[in-house]
């Protein structure tokens, strides 16, 4: 009788687990298209922030590019590229670009970059630094990303590229000096990434052959 019991539990047990991992399934299937929409319009604002749409007639969602990085020590892993064209000319590209050396981990940013080699802005999209201290970093919790805009490798010249505490021209934040140089870095090697780039960025690519 005992053993019967046990087994009855145990069936229990797992019809509950069977229907548990089909609920969560179902609701997966209903909210990934949305999350993913909605990923798509937060990146989209976030790139004409940068870019505004009259900068540019192409998809900068859709026309874009990735590339494998070495050498360059501020920022790790393949840069994805949204290119913005107006009638057809290049005007600006937007680098994906990921450091490792924030504070608490990755740190995932957007830097916009004139034809001219100029920054049209830059915005962090994703990070884990510190609340109250690394997250100056956003946008909405200080206008100290704003202080990338117009900026060039040769304003501040590239040794200057750096925080104030490390001989360079841009602010730390009290407390947390290792989340701003990061982000500095990141900057900066996005803008040595992509100058001698420029062009060859806005090129068409074979596609990749298909696998046998």
């Amino acid at each position: 009788m005992r053993y019967r019991s046990i087994l009855i539990s145990a069936l229990f047990l797992f019809l509950f687990a069977v229907a548990g991992s089909g609920l969560v399934a179902f609701t997966y299937d209903l909210t990934a298209d949305r999350i993913a929409e909605n990923q798509r319009r937060a990146l989209l604002r976030s790139l004409n922030e940068l870019v505004p749409e009259e900068r540019y007639d192409n998809d900068i969602f859709t026309d874009t590019l990735t590339m494998p990085v070495s050498g360059f020590p501020g920022i790790t892993g393949p840069v994805t590229v949204y290119r913005a064209r107006k009638d057809g000319w290049p005007v600006a590209a937007v680098l994906a670009v990921t450091t490792a050396d924030g504070y608490s981990g990755n740190i995932r940013l957007l830097v916009a970059i004139n034809m001219d080699g100029t920054v049209a802005g830059v915005r962090v999209v994703d990070h884990r630094e510190t609340p109250g201290l690394g997250d100056a970093i956003e946008h909405g919790k200080s206008d100290w990303i704003l202080g990338f805009n117009g900026r060039s490798l040769g304003d501040p010249a590239l040794e200057q590229w750096d925080v104030k505490r490390d001989g360079g021209v841009f602010d730390q934040f009290t407390g947390a000096t290792i989340t701003p140089r990061a982000v500095v870095k990141a900057v900066r090697d996005a803008l040595l990434y992509f100058g001698p780039r420029r062009h060859s960025l806005f090129e068409k690519h074979p596609d990749p052959p298909a696998a046998s």
